[in-house]
């Protein structure tokens, strides 16, 4: 299969990733679910992919839409569009689904995941993480890993804009 094909057949819609999960569950894989907004990617966001990863047989990706990322960041973010972070993120070889939710949340889009492990950021440590309730019920784990000092998006945008001042 050329690169393009794999890297879009990793690209799902609800209803398409519903009906690959079935698939998934039936080969008993163990389903981790992470979930960002991946504006620039960056070391930090390759780390805590590749560290979710190794929790389980398959990473799927909850990414926010751009509508979403505007009303969370403000106006002058994303800085890519939810297409050009799909295809980045489905690129990378330890992410096995990439799909895009529109709310501010992804509590609807774990819900019908419905993960063996989610995984956030320690970042997120000491609060409630949405959907830990979902995962919980059904016997699932909860995971925060160690974010890599150093790397945010906002810090890079900012640095972006001091070179050019």
């Amino acid at each position: 299969m050329e690169k393009n094909k794999v890297i879009k057949s990793k690209i799902f819609t609800w209803e398409t990733l519903q009906r690959q999960i079935a698939i998934w569950r039936f080969k008993d894989k163990k389903i981790v679910f992470t979930n960002g907004c991946f504006d620039i990617l960056h070391l930090g966001h390759i780390e805590i992919l590749a560290k979710s990863r190794a929790l389980g047989n398959i990473l799927i990706v909850g990414l926010n839409s751009d509508e979403s990322i505007h009303r969370i960041k403000g106006p002058h973010r994303p800085v890519n569009s939810h297409h050009a972070r799909m295809i980045t993120l489905a690129s990378l070889v330890f992410v096995d689904a990439v799909v895009i939710f529109e709310e501010d949340t992804p509590y609807e889009l774990i819900k019908l995941v419905q993960p063996d492990i989610l995984v956030k950021g320690k970042d997120y440590e000491g609060l409630e993480i949405v959907g830990s309730d979902i995962v919980k019920a059904r016997g699932g784990e909860v995971v925060t890993i160690e974010l890599t000092r150093g790397y945010s998006t906002t810090h890079i945008i900012e640095k972006a804009h001091k070179v050019h001042l």
